[in-house]
Formats: structure tokens, sequence, C-alpha cells
């Protein structure tokens, strides 16, 4: 069980140290989170996306606070400012970190809003979780799967593997993870220019000399648990079950689905986002022009009303903000 360590109401500062900050604590974990807007509007949770946290969001909280939202921003385990342990990193985890949330800190059902990363986890919370999440936003929704999903909308599961060649790949992935020198290239990365291009490489614009947005995705890199937390990721989530790879989950979620990307992501290409129809056909695309991986970020205001757009489309499921 976790605990809520409290529950500030306040207006917070801007940029990346938006809204009021506050840690909970999650099976022994401490979780960073941070809330803007009106106690008594509906909640919106934002996910992160890999090596980033809740600060990212620094272009959005305020406005989706400002059209009728109580935002929240969560670090998940492993990132940010929360907890960086060894444990076993995948989406299933996050998921139920992200029930927790919603069950003991938020109080109520959310639409949980993720990018990257925290696309496929708000995804697999939907899941999961169906009674605490009322709808949700990918932007974008990566998974290697994807690009290895079969063209029919019902994909057909292959053969099941034999106990000794699961248990062969268990190994050998845990071994290669294991031999990474990420000791060494984690602080390389972090504390060199090469952290600068990498960042670029998620943009269509050019970012380098943003020296907030560095301290995003610095801080959390340059932390002593980074490097544990990482490899412990790379081996949960090359060793995922099926049903927890988001051709499975896109087919089981029940409740509404946005997915917006940038035109010029290179990272995970658009041409992912045609996987995810043929998986998942009419689920509504908005692509944004000038962004790369991170429209969120690049283009907050088109990304803002894209979202805002669709929430207000669901008006009539439920969704309705008080006047």
């Amino acid at each position: 069980m976790g605990s809520a360590e409290s529950q500030p109401d306040a207006s917070g500062p801007g940029g990346a140290e938006w809204g009021v900050h506050a840690h909970w604590r999650w099976q022994g974990q401490r979780c960073h989170w941070r809330v803007l807007g009106d106690p008594a509007h509906p909640p919106l949770v934002l996910l992160h996306g890999f090596a980033a946290g809740s600060g990212h969001w620094r272009g959005n909280a305020h406005a989706i606070a400002a059209a009728g939202w109580r935002v929240y921003g969560l670090d998940l385990v492993g990132f940010g400012a929360s907890s960086q342990p060894a444990l076993w990193l995948d989406n299933r985890l996050w998921a139920r970190q992200v029930q927790g949330f919603l069950e003991e800190v938020v109080q109520a059902p959310a639409v949980v809003v993720g990018h990257s990363l925290g696309g496929l986890v708000a995804l697999s919370a939907g899941v999961f979780f169906p009674t605490w999440v009322r709808a949700v936003v990918a932007s974008p929704l990566p998974d290697p799967t994807l690009v290895m999903a079969r063209p029919s909308s019902h994909p057909r599961r292959g053969p099941r593997r034999r106990p000794w060649r699961r248990r062969l790949k268990r190994w050998l992935v845990i071994l290669l993870c294991r031999l990474l020198p990420l000791e060494l290239l984690v602080p390389l990365l972090a504390h060199s220019p090469l952290l600068d291009l990498g960042i670029q490489s998620a943009y269509a614009t050019a970012v380098i000399g943003d020296r907030e947005l560095h301290r995003v995705i610095a801080k959390p890199a340059r932390r002593p648990g980074a490097v544990r937390s990482l490899r412990a990721m790379s081996i949960a989530m090359a060793l995922r079950p099926h049903g927890a790879t988001a051709p499975a989950l896109l087919q089981r979620l029940q409740c509404p689905l946005l997915l917006i990307w940038g035109r010029r992501d290179q990272l995970v290409p658009v041409q992912v986002a045609d996987q995810v129809l043929r998986v998942r056909p009419g689920v509504p695309l908005v692509l944004l022009d000038h962004s790369g991986h991170c429209p969120h970020d690049e283009v907050p205001e088109a990304f803002n009303g894209a979202l805002l757009g669709w929430l207000e489309g669901l008006g009539g499921q439920g969704m309705e903000r008080p006047a």
C-alpha cells in the first residue's frame, strides 16, 4: 500500500517547475508528483517519456488547467525525482503505480495523457485498471512489437515457445544487459555535450542551448540510481509477455483513445502510427507539423489545442467540466 504525504492546492510556478510538488510513498518507493488547477475540476494525469520527468510538460500544464482540468504530473519509478530502484521496471509495474496514484492521491478516475513511454504506460493503465482511467492519450505510442504486428485487427498468436527457448531468451537478455558498460556510458552522456545531441534527436527544431530542457533530462540521469534502474528497465521491457505489448493492449482497451504524433518524428516514425491503426482501426490520429518526437514540448499550443479539442468532444461520455 502507498501513502500520500500531502495533497497541496495552489497555482504553483511555471516552466519546468510548474505546479505544487509533493511526494507519495508507494510499495516502498518515493514517488514525486505535482498538481495544478482547481480541486473541483476533473483530474488529468500527465506521464512523461523515457529519460524525462514531469517537468517536461512545462508548456502544457497551465493551458490544460486553464481549460478546466485539475492537472497532475507523476514521475514514474526510475525517472524524474522518484526513486531509482533495481526493480523489474516495465509498463505493467508503472501501470500499477498509476493506479495506486489515482486511488490514493487523486482519489478519482482520470484522463491519462502520456508522452512516448508514458503513452504506453497510459495505455497499460487503461487496460489493466479500466475503472480508474476515463480516457487515454498517447503522444506517440512506442513499442517495437508494433512493427511486427500482423495487419489483421485480430492478430493470431503464434505457437507458444517451448520452455527451454523462453529460459534461453531470458538468460541471453539478462547477460547482454549486464555486460553493457552502463556505469561508463550513462555518466559520459549525462555530463558531456553528447546529451544535448541526444536531446536534439528528439526534436525537429533546434533546442541546443535550452538550459531548462537540458536540466529536465540531465538531472535524473546524474542521480546515483540511474544506471541500476536503466539496466533493470532494459531487462524487464525486453522480457515482457505478449499481453503487455502494445498490439495486445490496443485490442483490449475499452475507453476512448487519442494518438498525437509529430510528423517529423525520427525516433518513433509516423509509420508506427499506421501500424497502430491496423491493429486498432478508427482510432483518431492527429499529426502535428514542425514537430519531432516531443510535440507536447516542441509545438505546445498545437498539442494543447488537439488534446483539449478531443476532450471537449468527449463531453457526452462523462467528460463534462464544471461551469
